[in-house]
């Protein structure tokens, strides 16, 4: 008896019953969560474009902490350094958690989408630096800016305009940012440490060792935790090392709950807390003290973006990120055994692609690390940011939309079919 070859696995196949659940889960927090990171950047942005453009350039400037351990720092910096701590703390929650006990344990499955993050971030960098090849050499510090998804943002998108698209194309999105922002990490911690300070950074090892020494015991009390998670920030920080990149690290000496043993695991106690911290105050916090630059009119918008370094992100983000994501994603499926789900189509994943062109919360903090807080760059950088993320939401929105649409005929002549009263043959 000839023994039948295996067959391939499904592109965005839907995955396991509990993913999909904590799947729907994150999009309903990370939905809230895009709407206050986008009254946050309005805020900001209408503040810094009206009269009283000086108070919000004040209030960004104003410095607190302690001056001995040089941690007198201006709220801009506080909330770059400081409040996105916590939310690349819950980035890497999640992705430990997605890894060790999630759908991208089965490196199968973790394939397409870690190829598409990979191509989504080599291909917009590559335009990039093409763009600005002719211009002075400090223009090239950005190739990285186009290069982020912004979860928070694509998610919300996706939610209010994609409710009866297939599950599949949000679980591929999730898993693509989360991939996205492991990559983003690692970038910051190569490309944008100027000074490094190794005894700091050596000596933060001592308070995240016996971090990991009481997660390991079970141990919650915030009394306990947090002086050990502030110590090693701010060891991290002296290091010349971006301070984020400690929220990564505590992060990923959490335990995940593997298996079948009852009840969820310290990171998902944790991800469940401090997510409503990360989505409600840190990022929108950070929106809000970032996303503020003075456009002067449309006149101005239109002479900031002929600026190399404003074209190279806007194409980057439109045109970098949707190619990557696309092309990685069908060479995947053309020459390994993975197959497009049935129910989806190819117009559907280039739908997904350009929405993950959307850029903010990470884009604009690799921003102000490659150009200076403040600058004159950093100012191009955040419209470019801002109408890049935009120009990309509204094409995603114009065909996702309609493939949404296309999808609720189905269901809707599926559930008149089953009911009896209408035959029905026909796809999206």
């Amino acid at each position: 008896m000839t023994q039948a070859p295996p067959r391939g696995f499904r592109l965005f196949s839907p995955g396991s019953w509990s993913e999909a659940r904590r799947v729907v889960d994150i999009l309903r927090a990370e939905t809230v969560g895009g709407a206050l990171l986008l009254a946050g950047a309005l805020l900001g942005m209408f503040w810094a474009n009206s009269p009283w453009s000086e108070a919000y350039e004040g209030l960004r400037a104003v410095k607190i902490g302690p001056a001995a351990l040089h941690l007198d720092l201006s709220l801009a910096t506080w909330a770059a350094d400081g409040m996105l701590a916590v939310f690349f703390f819950v980035a890497g929650l999640e992705l430990k958690r997605e890894f060790v006990a999630g759908d991208l344990r089965d490196p199968r499955r973790a394939a397409i989408p870690i190829a598409a993050a990979v191509a989504g971030v080599l291909v917009p960098a590559a335009v990039y630096l093409l763009i600005t090849s002719g211009a002075e050499a400090e223009a090239a510090k950005g190739w990285a800016v186009p290069t982020a998804t912004d979860i928070a943002f694509a998610l919300a998108v996706l939610a209010v305009i994609g409710r009866h698209l297939p599950a599949a194309l949000r679980t591929f999105l999730l898993t693509l940012a989360v991939v996205d922002d492991v990559l983003a990490i690692v970038i910051i911690a190569l490309f944008y440490t100027e000074h490094l300070a190794p005894l700091p950074l050596l000596a933060a090892s001592a308070p995240l060792a016996v971090f990991a020494f009481l997660v390991r015991r079970g141990v919650r009390s915030w009394w306990l935790l947090l002086p050990l998670a502030a110590l090693a920030w701010g060891l991290v920080h002296a290091s010349g090392v971006h301070a984020t990149i400690a929220g990564v690290l505590l992060a990923f000496t959490v335990p995940v709950a593997v298996g079948r043993r009852p009840g969820p695991g310290l990171a998902e106690h944790f991800e469940h807390l401090f997510r409503p911290l990360s989505a409600g105050v840190a990022v929108p916090v950070f929106a809000f003290l970032s996303a503020g630059v003075p456009l002067g009119g449309l006149d101005g918008l239109a002479e900031a973006l002929t600026d190399p370094v404003a074209l190279a992100v806007v194409a980057g983000l439109v045109i970098g990120k949707p190619v990557g994501v696309m092309a990685a994603t069908w060479l995947m499926a053309r020459f390994t055994r993975a197959d497009l789900d049935e129910n989806l189509a190819w117009v559907d994943v280039l739908g997904l692609s350009i929405l993950a062109g959307i850029g903010f919360t990470v884009s604009l903090l690799i921003g102000e690390l490659a150009f200076g807080i403040g600058s004159e760059r950093d100012g191009l950088t955040k419209i470019a940011v801002l109408t890049g993320s935009l120009a990309a939401a509204l094409l995603a929105a114009a065909i996702l939309r309609l493939r949404n649409n296309a999808y609720r005929r189905i269901e809707q002549a599926s559930l008149a079919e089953a009911e009896g009263s209408v035959p029905w043959t026909g796809s999206a």
